[in-house]
């Protein structure tokens, strides 16, 4: 009937247990296909967020290259406004006006608190020439001193020279000095500028151009290579020129003002003050800046960082300063955000800033002047891609302890799998070691109600029948009480000063029905003068046992078991008793030796060979050692036998009789 139970009980066990397999199998399967989903999306999303990033870094980048290239064309363009002069005058006073308006400008205090005023600054004007080419047998070169207020005659510096040759080309008429910055469309001989009028001959003018002009190119024209801003100036009612009160040719030509502008001032006080007010913060500039002269020969005209840019330098942005070609003026006017969107990348990495002053050509090529920004962290890309780089680091390892959780789910429901098997298992060998003896008393006490026993010697071999098997029974039920009272931390020890010998001699007395039913010879061997060992003589007794009892049940054929008592120094002050228990029986695999002490556990090959146990004796062995200050250790060898070892502290000599008095109805510890 046990049998019959434990085999339904294991059934079971193994059915729930594929059962439970199954479902651990499913949802692990569905928690991986959620991880590789949730990676997948992170990997998008950091990607997506990188992208965005960088490029709402380039949005707030381009306002302020934009607001830094409009102050820069307001400082220039405030001399313009002042001798006004803009792009829809076509005549203008005589000489000694714009001498008055240029001096009005220069002494005018700087009150940047007026708007009016703000940009008024005539340290950047280097001089003011006017370029008469109105009169062909008749140049001028004059100079504009506001310091003295008068009107002076000038020689044409050497650096000039290439300017006026191309302004005295383009000045045959309006139109035509209008769109002097272009390259001519034929070709014509430029007249060397001076002051030698024996030498000058009427130039040859190209043909007037019948193309309209947009309103934002009239007026203004610059010269990148001698730093100076032209304007034509048709002079139709003019006044005295000067204190020689000579009059200008009334003839169809056009003049020049030429405005110098102070590259000294430009290079060390102006652009450090713009790159300052807009790429300036709390701990100094947070970009590199760098504006260079392109050509064949670039030149540098300002950088924050020696050795910015270097020939390997990486830029964030760079903003051609003069704009676009005038002709793309419409395609390109106002790379600015549209409808609230991000920019694209290649919109904010190289753009054009407004056209302003169109810049006179003396080559086919485009030289333009480049505003070059780097962070100084390094390049907007590498801190974006540093970003996404962080947020796959991040939920990398969220996705790693997503993993680790899955894997705990995992390894917890293995676990919680593998106790229910165990605790199947463990009903299942109960109930045939509880069932065994109970069986036996329940026949014999059977047998002797229906009078099948008579005479003396059958009731004494019932009684000792039903003795061993209640004493079977009490000892395993004793066992599982004593498991659930270690299990709980509540264990108590009466412990005493015990002799070794008085140990080995309840062992023996204990288990000697259980040997002399298997058949088994127990070989002890006490070494002589062994010291006492403080502990609880039940506890201790019941560890011994187990030994005993798992030797008888897993011995080798030859019935033998030693039994063995021994007293070594572990240091220069202590001892300890070795208590050994020797088999010849199969010995245990390295595979389970680490887990033969834990609760429940038996090993496969004994499971299959269907040897009856609960899985107990060794755990309470352990705890029993454990709760004594002692411990257990094993030496195994499959085919060969095993050997339990229980290692207890040793009481010395002169100190037996103080504990003996110390405990003369025992004392009580608790195991917590």
């Amino acid at each position: 009937m046990g049998r019959l139970i434990s085999s339904e009980t294991k059934g079971v066990s193994n059915w729930k247990g594929r059962e439970f397999s199954f479902f651990s199998l499913a949802v692990l399967s569905a928690m991986a296909s959620l991880l590789i989903m949730v990676g997948v999306l992170q990997y998008q999303w950091a990607r997506q967020l990188s992208k965005a990033a960088e490029a709402s870094i380039g949005s707030n980048l381009q306002p302020l290259m934009m607001g830094w290239h409009l102050d820069f064309y307001a400082e220039l363009s405030a001399i313009c406004i002042a001798l006004q002069v803009g792009p829809d005058s076509g005549a203008g006073g005589s000489w000694d006006d714009y001498l008055r308006r240029y001096v009005d400008w220069s002494h005018v205090g700087i009150n940047t608190d007026s708007v009016e005023n703000i940009y008024v600054n005539p340290d950047l004007i280097e001089d003011i020439y006017i370029w008469e080419t109105s009169d062909t047998a008749r140049l001028r070169l004059l100079r504009l001193n506001a310091d003295a207020a008068r009107i002076e005659s000038s020689e044409v510096r050497k650096d000039l020279q290439p300017l006026l040759s191309r302004l005295l080309v383009r000045s045959s008429s309006l139109p035509v000095a209008l769109r002097a910055w272009e390259l001519p469309t034929s070709p014509a001989e430029p007249r060397t500028a001076g002051n030698d009028q024996s030498s000058r001959s009427a130039p040859k003018r190209p043909d007037k151009t019948t193309q309209p002009l947009p309103p934002i190119l009239t007026g203004w024209q610059f010269d990148k290579n001698t730093w100076a801003i032209v304007h034509p100036i048709v002079n139709r009612d003019r006044d005295s020129l000067g204190p020689d009160k000579q009059q200008p040719d009334r003839g169809r030509g056009v003049n020049w003002i030429i405005v110098m502008l102070n590259r000294d001032y430009i290079q060390t006080k102006l652009l450090p003050s713009l790159t300052k007010r807009y790429f300036g913060g709390r701990e100094g500039l947070e970009y590199r800046l760098a504006v260079i002269a392109t050509g064949e020969t670039p030149r540098m005209i300002y950088s924050t960082d020696a050795g910015f840019p270097g020939s390997h330098d990486e830029f964030d942005s760079k903003m051609n300063i003069f704009g676009p070609p005038p002709e793309s003026v419409e395609g390109q006017f106002g790379h600015s955000i549209k409808n609230g969107e991000l920019l694209r990348r290649e919109e904010w990495r190289s753009f054009s800033a407004l056209v302003w002053f169109p810049v006179i050509q003396y080559a086919p090529q485009d030289d333009p002047w480049i505003l070059l920004l780097q962070h100084r962290s390094g390049p907007l890309e590498a801190i974006a891609t540093n970003v996404w780089h962080r947020n796959l680091v991040v939920g990398g390892v969220v996705l790693l302890l997503l993993a680790a959780n899955m894997g705990l789910v995992v390894f917890a429901s293995q676990r919680k799998q593998k106790f229910a098997k165990v605790q199947m298992e463990f009903v299942a060998s109960v109930s045939h070691e509880l069932r065994t003896p109970l069986t036996s008393i329940l026949s014999a006490a059977e047998n002797i109600k229906d009078g099948f026993v008579e005479g003396k010697e059958n009731l004494k071999f019932y009684g000792s029948l039903l003795t061993a098997q209640a004493s079977l029974l009490k000892d395993r039920v004793d066992r599982i009480l004593f498991f659930a009272s270690t299990r709980s931390g509540k264990t108590q020890y009466a412990l005493r000063p015990l002799a070794v010998s008085e140990i080995l001699r309840t062992v023996r007395k204990n288990t000697a029905a259980l040997l002399e039913e298997e058949g088994y010879t127990l070989d002890e061997r006490t070494e002589p003068g062994l010291p006492c060992v403080l502990g609880d003589l039940s506890a201790l007794c019941m560890c011994l046992q187990n030994f005993i009892a798992n030797a008888a049940k897993y011995g080798g054929e030859d019935r033998w078991i030693g039994l063995s008592a021994t007293c070594h120094e572990t240091d220069a002050l202590t001892r300890e008793v070795r208590i050994a228990i020797h088999d010849h029986g199969k010995g245990i695999s390295s595979s389970d030796l680490p887990h033969i002490f834990e609760p429940f556990y038996r090993s496969p090959k004994v499971v299959a060979a269907e040897i009856h146990g609960t899985g107990l004796g060794l755990a309470l062995a352990k705890s029993i050692a454990e709760g004594l200050s002692g411990r257990i250790s094993v030496i195994s060898e499959v085919g060969v036998g095993s050997t339990f070892t229980l290692h207890l502290g040793a009481v010395e000599d002169e100190s037996v009789n103080s504990q003996a008095a110390l405990f003369p109805a025992a004392r009580t510890m608790t195991n917590e």
